[in-house]
C-alpha cells in the first residue's frame, strides 16, 4: 500500500504486483502482467531502466555499456507479440551482423566466420587452419544440437523443475575416441566421468587455434572452459544456427523500447527508489518496504536483482526453496566482471571493417589464472587478455561520417579479488585493452580523441550486482554447478526475475526469465511453462 501525502491528506493506493528493479527480465515481466490485467508498479533505485544494458554518450559519440550484440531475437519477438500491435521490428531496427566475427590469433591467423552459416563456417575454418578443421567444427555442433534439443525445453521454456537435479547430467552426447595400441575404441563419459568444456576441445578439435575458438564463447559468457560442462559447445551452436543481430541506435534502444511497451501497458515506474525490505503477511509476500519508510502492499513480488542480495530485505533468510539450487559463488570469489573502454576516434570506419573482431589473448592458462584463480589471495589482471572489438556501422552512434565509436572488453575478475576502485590501475589494464586491440585497428593510437574506461566496481554501482559480476546463461551438467535460483521461491508471492535467475544472463535468456515469472503468476504454480 503506497501512501502519497497531499497536503494534509494521505492517498492509498494498491499495487497488485510490486516489481524490485527495472532490467529487461524484471520489464519483461512486467509488461506480460500488465497485459494480463495486473496492476504493475516497478520500483528502480537508480535514475534509469535498463540495468545491465547502459549507455555512455559524449561529444555525439554514444556506446552501449553492456551487451553489445543480441542472439535469439525471437523471445523479443514474442514479448513484443504478445504485449501489443507494434512488433519488435516495428519498434527498433533489427540489423543481422555479417560475418558473425573475425578471430585474430596470436601467430597471425585471421579468420571471419559468416553469419547462420555452417557451410560458411566449414570454409572459411578449412581455409585458416587446415584441411579437415571445419569438419571436425561440424562435427562438435552437430553434438551441440543433441544438447540442444536435450535442453532447451527445461531450461529456456520451463521453470526451473522441483527435481531439479536430472539437468546436472550433462546430455553431451558420448564419442567414440581411440585409445591404446591396439587401436580399441571406449566412449567418453561414464566411468570415465562428464568431460569439460576445455577437455573437449583439445580432444575433438586437436589445432589449438580451434581449441581457443571454443573455450572463448564460454570466456564471453564468464565461464571458466577448465570447469563448464561440455554442454556449453551450446553456446557456439546457438550463434552459429540462430544468427546474431545488433539493434541501431545501439543495444540500449532495446531496453528503450521494452520499458516504452511497459509505458504503454500502463507499468507504473519510480526511480531513484530504493527496497530496504520485503514484506511478509501470513507466509507470503504482501509488498515491500522503501528507504522512505513507504511500504507498497501487493499480491505477488518480482525481484529482479541478485537473489543473493535478498536475504538482508527477508530478515537474514534466503529465498531459496528446500533442495534449491544456490547462486554458485564463482572460482576464486565471484562471477567474473567485464572491463569496458570506449574509444571515440577521429577518420572514418573503413569500408569492410568486422562489426565484432576477437583478439585472442597468446597465452590461454595465464588469461584464465588471472580470470578465475589458480589459488587464494588476489588475482593479477592478465597482462595481454582476450579481447572483443566492436565497430559497429552505425551512423547514430557517431557525430559524423569522420568519426568512429570503439567498444574494447575484456572478462576479468570482479572487483574483490582485484580492488577496481584503483583508477591509475585501471587505467594501466584499460591501456592493454588498446594495445591488444591494435592487431585490428591499425594506428589505433594515432587516431584515438579519448577514451572512457568501465570496470567491475562500475557495474556494481551501477546494477548492485556483488563486485559487478555478470551472470552467465545457466547449463546443465556439472551436477547442477551451472544452473541458477528458480523463478518460483519458498515464499508463496515471491518470484524471481532477470539474468540472476533461472534461466541465465544474457538479454534473451533474461527475457524468458520474465515470461517465466509471468506464466507462473498467470496461470498458478503448476503451470508447466509455454507450449
Amino acid at each position: 500500500m503506497t501512501r502519497l501525502s497531499v497536503g494534509a491528506d494521505t492517498v492509498t493506493v494498491m499495487a497488485r504486483i510490486v516489481v524490485i528493479g527495472s532490467g529487461v527480465g524484471a520489464m519483461a515481466a512486467a509488461a506480460r502482467l500488465a497485459v494480463a490485467g495486473h496492476r504493475v508498479v516497478v520500483y528502480e533505485r537508480g535514475r534509469t531502466h535498463g540495468g545491465g544494458v547502459g549507455r555512455f554518450e559524449r561529444d555525439g559519440f554514444r556506446f552501449d555499456t553492456g551487451p553489445g550484440l543480441l542472439q535469439l531475437p525471437a523471445v523479443h519477438r514474442d514479448l513484443f507479440v504478445k504485449t501489443g500491435k507494434q512488433t519488435l521490428e516495428q519498434s527498433v531496427e533489427l540489423v543481422q551482423v555479417d560475418p558473425a566475427v573475425r578471430h585474430l590469433f596470436a601467430d597471425g591467423t585471421d579468420v571471419r566466420l559468416p553469419n547462420a552459416s555452417r557451410a560458411g563456417v566449414v570454409r572459411a575454418l578449412d581455409a585458416a587452419f587446415g584441411a579437415g578443421a571445419g569438419e571436425r567444427w561440424s562435427d562438435l555442433l552437430n553434438r551441440a544440437r543433441e544438447v540442444w534439443d536435450a535442453t532447451r525445453r527445461p531450461l529456456l521454456e520451463e521453470p526451473l523443475r522441483a527435481d531439479w537435479r536430472v539437468l546436472g547430467r550433462d546430455p553431451y552426447p558420448a564419442v567414440p575416441v581411440r585409445r591404446g595400441r591396439l587401436g580399441g575404441l571406449f566412449r567418453r563419459g561414464g566411468a570415465d566421468g562428464p568431460p569439460t568444456l576445455a577437455e573437449v576441445a583439445r580432444r575433438e578439435l586437436g589445432d589449438p587455434r580451434a581449441v581457443a575458438l571454443l573455450e572463448s564463447h564460454a570466456l564471453a559468457h564468464g565461464l571458466d572452459p577448465r570447469a563448464a560442462p561440455a554442454a556449453a559447445t551450446v553456446l557456439p551452436y546457438v550463434e552459429q544456427t540462430f544468427g546474431t543481430w545488433y539493434v541501431r541506435g545501439g543495444m540500449r534502444a532495446l531496453a528503450d523500447a521494452v520499458h516504452e511497451r511497459c509505458r504503454q501497458r500502463k507499468v507504473e515506474f519510480h526511480f531513484e527508489a530504493e527496497v530496504t525490505g520485503i514484506v511478509e503477511k501470513d507466509g507470503r509476500a504482501a509488498g515491500v518496504e522503501l528507504a522512505d519508510g513507504t511500504v507498497a502492499e501487493a499480491d505477488s513480488v518480482i525481484s529482479g536483482i541478485d537473489p543473493a542480495l535478498l536475504p538482508p530485505l527477508l530478515g537474514g533468510a534466503g529465498p531459496w526453496r528446500e533442495g534449491d539450487v544456490r547462486p554458485e559463488p564463482g572460482a576464486g570469489g565471484g562471477t567474473p566482471g567485464r572491463l569496458t573502454v570506449l574509444l571515440a576516434l577521429r577518420g572514418a570506419r573503413p569500408e569492410g571493417t568486422a562489426h565484432r573482431t576477437v583478439v585472442h589473448a597468446p597465452d590461454r592458462d595465464a588469461e584464465l589464472a588471472a580470470v578465475f584463480g589458480d589459488g587464494p589471495g588476489l588475482r593479477e589482471p592478465c597482462p595481454r587478455p582476450t579481447v572483443t572489438v566492436l565497430r559497429p556501422d552505425d551512423p547514430a552512434v557517431r557525430p559524423d561520417a569522420e568519426h568512429e565509436a570503439v567498444t574494447l572488453t575484456a572478462v576479468v575478475a570482479p572487483h574483490g579479488p582485484v580492488d577496481w576502485t584503483d583508477r591509475a590501475a585501471a587505467e594501466q589494464d584499460a591501456q592493454r585493452l588498446i594495445t591488444a586491440a591494435e592487431v585490428a585497428i591499425p594506428e589505433l593510437r594515432g587516431r584515438l580523441l579519448w577514451h572512457e574506461v568501465r570496470t567491475p566496481a562500475d557495474t556494481a554501482a551501477q546494477t548492485g550486482a556483488r563486485g559487478g559480476g555478470v551472470p552467465g546463461p545457466v547449463l546443465a551438467g556439472a551436477d547442477g554447478a551451472f544452473l541458477r535460483p528458480a523463478n518460483a521461491t519458498r515464499i508463496p508471492g515471491l518470484y524471481l526475475a532477470g539474468g540472476w535467475a533461472h534461466p541465465g544472463g544474457g538479454l534473451a535468456h533474461a527475457g524468458m526469465s520474465g515470461a517465466l515469472v509471468a506464466g507462473l503468476i498467470v496461470e498458478g504454480k503448476d503451470w508447466h511453462g509455454s507450449q
